[in-house]
């Protein structure tokens, strides 16, 4: 099993790799073509709203109802029951959707002043800042209907990762991002206001998602016509499933929505600022956290079915070690290279040193979150493979809260770097009530042997961060080198601590067996 659910996370960590190059090539183009001003503030709300909605009805809460129960059926051997399943419930979300994405796209000024409340008051004083509510208010009618595609990739990507198939879903966002790049060289520079192209270029992002996984489906003989089914027992599984895990897995999301709601108050750069810090923490959550998180919630939902307690355990053990292993250097490296991440990146065009250094602030904030934001995938499912979604809410509602409370303090003494450190606090308490109740409901309690591991995964990554303060040179050099320059300095910089953490983590005895699991 542990062989199978390593290769499924290599598969899954090598098409997000490939994805998340191509988002951060496509976060380039966007910097360059808009800075961090108002355009792209405006710009980065119209598209965080249905990303935010996405996590309620597609990957996030749905993925989590849907992927345990479907795996119940699909179990069961009867490929008809599945199909009907599939058919019920791709039809009775699909029309929840579909009003929702209709009442986004018609009412986007009411959800711009929702959201955006800072620029509303400000259009109804006649402030400098109400331009930013009426151009937020029509990128809204563009984006919104990524949400009803999207919804629909969520829902086909689960149940191809049901049956193992888990290249495709991984690889599918891939097209988001290069539709985005194609109308920010194709159709921006010939409109007054290039944020628009890149509006156009979510939507087809979302319809070219949707198209792709169709033939997917078909082959499996899993490409069946919707039907509405409110009331049938799979749907009303999901439906109960569903509704808290709304709060649960989309705690961070609705915390980063009341980050935007604040930061429209805040300077101008705020929400692009905090965005970019965010995509950078975004590379490695995906590539590890998310992607060990998708392959393992199948697997505890068969070792649940199958009344496995000890090989459960033993799954989510191994999944602590996967993402430790990989995302404390993460985390590391990045406190360590924020600034030189953010001038390859980003310095380029419209984006200036200033922007780097305000973006760097709030990198640092959120990357100290890293690692609570990885066990939070990890964490969950071990509530959702046994369809348990009423504590992940509780918990996940006391996180939510904290962070309202931490955005009160901190915002006030450092406006928005104070922001992404009430995020990271949040993922903190998160993390810790997720494990707190594995522990005490003895479903999973970290082992010896994984606290061993994670000491010696700290050791080597003070080696990696020691190493790297002695060869990187000073920041100041950064800002007057080529591009080229601090591109090479940098890929030399990664490599030498990846090198290093490698080679510590051999020293210390660190072998492929303690990847494994028994189960």
């Amino acid at each position: 099993m542990s062989k199978r659910l390593l290769r499924s996370g290599l598969i899954v960590s090598a098409m997000t790799l490939i994805s998340r190059v191509l988002g951060l090539v496509r976060d380039v183009v966007v910097a360059n073509l808009m800075g961090a001003g108002a355009a792209a503030d405006v710009f980065f709300f119209a598209n965080k709203i249905p990303n935010f909605l996405r996590r309620l009805f597609a990957e996030g809460a749905f993925s989590q109802a849907f992927v345990p129960v479907l795996t119940e059926y699909h179990s069961s051997g009867d490929i008809d029951k599945t199909r009907q399943l599939i058919a019920k419930a791709s039809g009775t979300l699909g029309v929840i959707v579909t009003l929702v994405t209709l009442v986004g796209v018609l009412c986007s000024g009411a959800v711009t002043a929702m959201f955006g409340a800072g620029w509303f008051i400000d259009w109804l004083n006649g402030g400098p800042d109400g331009v930013k509510f009426e151009l937020a208010s029509l990128l809204l009618k563009i984006t919104f209907p990524y949400l009803w595609f999207i919804t629909f990739v969520a829902l086909s990507g689960a149940i191809l990762n049901t049956i193992g198939k888990f290249a495709v879903s991984s690889f599918t966002p891939v097209f988001l991002n290069i539709a985005i790049i194609g109308c920010a060289w194709l159709i921006s520079p010939n409109l007054e206001q290039p944020e628009i192209g890149l509006a156009i270029g979510v939507f087809l992002g979302g319809f070219i998602q949707f198209v792709f996984q169709l033939p997917f489906l078909a082959k499996a003989g899993l490409l069946v016509r919707p039907q509405w089914g409110w009331n049938d027992p799979g749907v009303t599984k999901i439906r109960k499933l569903m509704l808290p895990a709304i709060f649960g897995v989309s705690v961070s999301q609705i915390n980063l929505l009341l980050d935007t709601f604040i930061a429209s108050f805040l300077m101008t750069g705020s929400i692009s600022w905090l965005y970019y810090s965010d995509r950078l923490l975004e590379f490695p959550l995906g590539l590890f956290g998310i992607a060990i998180a998708t392959v393992i919630l199948p697997a505890l939902s068969r070792k649940h079915a199958d009344q496995q307690g000890k090989q459960f355990a033993e799954t989510m053990d191994w999944g602590v070690r996967m993402v430790l292993l990989l995302g404390i250097p993460a985390m590391l490296g990045m406190l360590v290279l924020a600034k030189p991440m953010l001038m390859v990146l980003f310095m380029r065009g419209e984006f200036s040193l200033y922007d780097v250094n305000q973006a760097a602030m709030s990198l640092w904030a959120l990357s100290a979150g890293l690692l609570n934001f990885m066990l939070i995938k990890i964490f969950a499912p071990g509530y959702y493979a046994r369809q348990d979604t009423k504590t992940p809410v509780r918990y996940g509602i006391i996180a939510m809260v904290s962070n309202m409370f931490f955005n009160a303090i901190f915002a006030y003494f450092f406006s928005y770097v104070g922001l992404a450190m009430a995020t990271a606090l949040s993922a903190l308490i998160n993390a810790g009530l997720l494990y707190r109740g594995l522990h005490i409901a003895n479903v999973y309690r970290i082992t010896k042997k994984t606290l061993f591991f994670v000491l010696r995964l700290v050791i080597a990554g003070v080696a990696m961060v020691a190493s790297l303060l002695w060869l990187m040179p000073n920041i100041d050099l950064w800002s007057e080198w080529s591009t080229l320059n601090r591109a090479t300095w940098l890929a030399g910089l990664i490599a030498v601590g990846a090198f290093v953490y490698l080679i510590s983590v051999m020293i210390l005895g660190i072998r492929p067996h303690h990847l494994r699991t028994d189960s």
